[in-house]
């Protein structure tokens, strides 16, 4: 069913593509070859075949997706007009070198100005094609091609003027449509900075284009509620206008910010220092002005001055001169106390529209500044070690600000040593695992002063290094240190730099300073954690494994020699008369010399090799896809290595040696307990044996421990 479907589908495809050529061919055929006189069934069907089938060419030109559809959809249209047309000229003169045919030329030339240049001369080549058939083949017309090339002469240069003058208006209106656009944006733009809706510039993606955005909607809130403020008292107090000036940065100008009249005003900008707007500036008070006359000079009206009483109120933010309140009116009398406090409440709108607006910009950044630290914080939550931490650490950065390097580095206090732990960035590999002393570089100077640096978080390449003069890191012409600090103690540092300037400014610096304090707590509980994972698997004197961690790790070789049919050998040792060395030298001599052991022991493994101290002065050492042999030939290098160190005590050099046994799976066990069974009954075979000696386990060893 599902193939019967699928070639349904694909027979209406290939319909649906070949209908158009197929109905063209056939009318230009019919048109052609047809020995009856013409009739006005040719232009009936040629029109029906222009409606129906231009229909179906658009739709076929939306969904083009290359050139070569969209070429051959073009031609489709102008195979099709030129079909229409032949048919109505031969409708109504019946020859083709009648006025009617004219006609068809002024078609394809309309149809080929909107066609792709390549459709154009594709149609030309089939208008050419067609119509010279017709005056070979067809009995009706005699043979004479002179007028075929003046018509496609003549359809080429008309398709050629109407392709250039469409294409040079559609540009125009391209250009002017962009210029629209541009001047819109810059004034909104306009509009956010005189508000102090824009926040400090953004450097990460996608933050830039949603501050305009937050700014653009914020500066259409402003707009509607001042507007509405303006509209509302010009027509309480019958108001000639009201409109709102703002003040530029430097202060010498005035803009209209909203306007509401009945008459021409000027665009602007005004002095500030100009007539009433300048008294008003300089008072920081109303001004106001009745019976004006047509010759006094309003900075906002171009001629003659059209009202007789002006009231001018400054717009104050926090005490802070912001702009200025018109209100003029064509009567001369003076605004009254009522009317001035009317006025009054007008500003006090206005200002409150801008500083809610501005209040929720700024908490809709916070909002996305907590998110932003929320997932940082969850990412670092959810590190469980140094590495995670740092890598969580670098990508949350990446959130808040964009930087093309980053480090963090650990401070060790009791050798005051610096380690570079990770690196990002071009050029940086080279940095990684480096070691340095604290000096008077950038990451020293904040883990002792547990600020921030630099400053203004611009690198000065000849007065200061980042890390030391022999460590340097790529160019970057910004660079921020953040301290790694848990309850004032540092852990070392979170370096960032940029290649451009001003990347790390005070948008984004207190941020970084928050997030830094997450890096140093997470960077601390994982350290805590590998701590607590080391003391429960690691023996305190030598740093060996445990017991407990021992066995974890026998089971799990034990279950792969099972299931890979490996050999996996045990060697088990302990030190010959240890009693004898504590009694004699003392516990801290006894301590010494586990220590040592342990040492040798660490020396002499292999890198597969796991090796524990198993209590007291008993060692055990797992050896993965070893035989008896194998396992012999390592204990003989420890009973050797330990019998050439010297352990320098109060008394003088002390010398001891060590007993090992050995037992291989399968043949001396199948689990552990047998098999750490035999390797201890081996090791009693050693010390029977007269101690300092080797023994592997077997049936004549097993006999020889149990005596």
């Amino acid at each position: 069913m599902s193939r019967l479907v699928g070639a349904a589908y694909k027979a209406r495809q290939a319909l649906e593509q070949g209908v158009p050529l197929l109905v063209t061919a056939a009318l230009g055929a019919a048109a052609t070859l047809s020995s009856e006189p013409p009739s006005l069934l040719h232009y009936v069907g040629g029109a029906a075949c222009l409606v129906a089938l231009g229909a179906w060419h658009m739709r076929a030109r939306k969904r083009a997706v290359d050139d070569l559809e969209r070429t051959l959809a073009d031609l489709e249209l102008i195979a099709l007009a030129l079909v229409a047309v032949v048919g109505a000229a031969l409708g109504l003169d019946g020859h083709l070198d009648g006025p009617a045919h004219g006609a068809v030329y002024v078609v394809i030339g309309l149809a080929a100005a909107l066609a792709r240049p390549a459709s154009t001369a594709l149609g030309l080549v089939v208008l050419a094609t067609l119509e010279g058939s017709f005056r070979m083949f067809s009995g009706r017309v005699t043979p004479n091609l002179a007028p075929l090339l003046w018509h496609v002469g003549f359809a080429a240069i008309f398709a050629l003027l109407n392709h250039i003058t469409l294409r040079a208006e559609i540009g125009r209106l391209r250009v002017k449509a962009q210029r629209q656009v541009e001047q819109e944006l810059e004034r909104l733009h306009d509009a956010a900075r005189r508000y102090r809706l824009l926040g400090a510039p953004r450097t990460q993606h996608g933050s830039k284009a949603d501050e305009e955005r937050l700014a653009r909607s914020s500066v259409e809130e402003i707009h509607q509620a001042v507007l509405f403020a303006l509209d509302l008292v010009r027509n309480t107090l019958g108001l000639h206008t009201a409109m709102l000036l703002w003040l530029n940065e430097s202060g010498s100008h005035l803009r209209i910010a909203e306007l509401s009249t009945e008459g021409e005003v000027l665009d602007g900008p005004f002095l500030s220092g100009d007539g009433v707007l300048g008294a008003a500036l300089a008072r920081k008070d109303r001004v106001t002005l009745a019976g004006l006359k047509p010759g006094y000079k309003l900075p906002y009206y171009g001629g003659a001055c059209p009202v007789g009483a002006v009231c001018v109120l400054p717009v104050l933010e926090q005490k802070e001169l912001r702009g200025l309140l018109v209100a003029d009116r064509v009567a001369p009398g003076p605004f009254t106390e009522r009317e001035q406090e009317v006025l009054a409440s007008a500003v006090r709108q206005a200002v409150r529209a801008i500083s809610n607006e501005r209040l929720f910009i700024q908490l809709e950044r916070a909002k996305v500044e907590q998110g932003k630290l929320y997932r940082a914080s969850e990412a670092l939550g959810a590190a469980i070690n140094e590495a995670e931490v740092v890598e969580a650490a670098v990508r949350s950065a990446r959130e808040f600000a964009s930087f093309d390097f980053a480090a963090v580095t650990v401070y060790d206090p009791h050798d005051d040593t610096h380690e570079i732990r990770a690196v990002s960035g071009d050029g940086a590999e080279p940095l990684l695992g480096a070691r340095f002393h604290s000096n008077n570089g950038l990451v020293s100077m904040v883990v002792q002063n547990r600020h921030t640096l630099p400053y203004k978080g611009e690198l000065e390449e000849r007065c200061q290094v980042v890390f030391s003069d022999r460590l340097q890191m790529p160019p970057m012409a910004s660079v921020l240190v953040l301290p790694l600090m848990v309850h004032d103690r540092p852990l070392g540092t979170l370096v960032l730099g940029a290649r451009r300037r001003g990347v790390f400014g005070d948008a984004v610096r207190p941020t970084l300073e928050v997030l830094a304090r997450h890096v140093a707590v997470s960077l601390a509980n994982a350290r805590m954690l590998k701590k607590l994972e080391d003391l429960a698997t690691t023996d305190g004197l030598t740093g060996l494994l445990n017991k407990r961690a021992l066995l974890d790790m026998a089971a799990s070789k034990l279950a792969a020699a099972h299931r890979f049919r490996r050999k996996l050998s045990v060697v088990v040792t302990d030190i010959d008369f240890f009693k004898k060395v504590n009694d004699t030298y003392g516990h801290d001599v006894g301590d010494m010399v586990i220590k040592g052991l342990g040492e040798v022991l660490r020396r002499c493994k292999r890198n597969t090799d796991s090796v524990a101290r198993f209590g007291g002065e008993e060692f055990v050492v797992l050896c993965e896809e070893t035989d008896s042999q194998g396992a012999m030939l390592l204990a003989e290098r420890i009973r050797e290595e330990l019998g050439r160190t010297v352990f320098p005590t109060p008394k003088g050099p002390l010398r001891v040696t060590c007993s090992l046994g050995i037992a291989t799976f399968p043949e001396a066990g199948k689990d552990w307990d047998t098999l750490f069974k035999s390797a201890d009954e081996a090791l009693y075979a050693s010390k029977h044996g007269g101690r300092n000696r080797s023994t592997a386990w077997s049936p004549s060893a097993k006999k020889s421990s149990a005596a």
